[in-house]
């Protein structure tokens, strides 16, 4: 029976910042998904990796993505990355969000990076409070800038499970990454990637018996 879940931030409670990766590439003439690619090269070494992972500050990250893009022929500062993540808050999703709220315990688990350094973000203050308004929604909420460990690390999916007081068989988990997805539904969770708002729901009413 399911009794709690889980859901990522950004590419499912906002717009996929894919989305405006391939806006940036498009406009810059750096050839589509190349900003993707940079990311899947070492991904447990890489510059988004330790930036995720709290190891490294907005600069030093500004200054090995560029370091790693260029090497890959297209030099893009990691602050120009940085400011591409802020997706557009997804409405449907987040009524269906208010509704689980309702009936299961809900908690985020998020890669992101720390609060402190999110001024790098240039979110604007009405985008900030509607953000803290979905995240204070949340029974609880798992970082990977606070544990030092970042999806799809299990690690974190252990985290996550303990703090709600659930198996992994009684979780359900949206991600719109597979790789995300993997070891979650290894453990025995019940896993949605996200492509589409209207599938998400569709199998989410599937798992939890609420039309959406």
């Amino acid at each position: 029976m399911i009794k709690a879940i889980l859901w990522d931030f950004g590419g499912v409670l906002t717009t996929s910042p894919f989305e405006a990766f391939n806006r940036y590439e498009e406009m810059h003439d750096v050839p589509q998904d190349f900003i993707r690619g940079i990311n899947a090269v070492n991904p447990t070494t890489n510059a988004w990796s330790k930036l995720e992972n709290g190891l490294i500050s907005i600069d030093a990250f500004d200054r090995e993505f560029e370091a790693e893009s260029r090497a890959a022929g297209y030099p893009i500062p990691g602050k120009d990355v940085l400011r591409l993540l802020s997706g557009a808050i997804r409405p449907r999703m987040v009524s269906a969000l208010k509704q689980c709220k309702q009936q299961f315990k809900i908690g985020c688990l998020t890669n992101n990076i720390k609060p402190d350094e999110g001024s790098a973000l240039n979110k604007n203050d009405e985008q900030l409070g509607e953000y803290l308004d979905i995240m204070g929604l949340f029974d609880v909420i798992i970082e990977s800038s606070v544990e030092g460990v970042r999806k799809p690390d299990p690690e974190i999916y252990r985290i996550a499970l303990s703090h709600l007081a659930v198996n992994a068989g009684e979780c359900v988990f949206l991600d719109d990454l597979g790789i995300n997805l993997k070891p979650a539904r290894a453990m025995g969770m019940q896993t949605i990637k996200v492509l589409t708002v209207n599938e998400a729901l569709e199998e989410l009413t599937q798992h939890t018996g609420i039309q959406f």
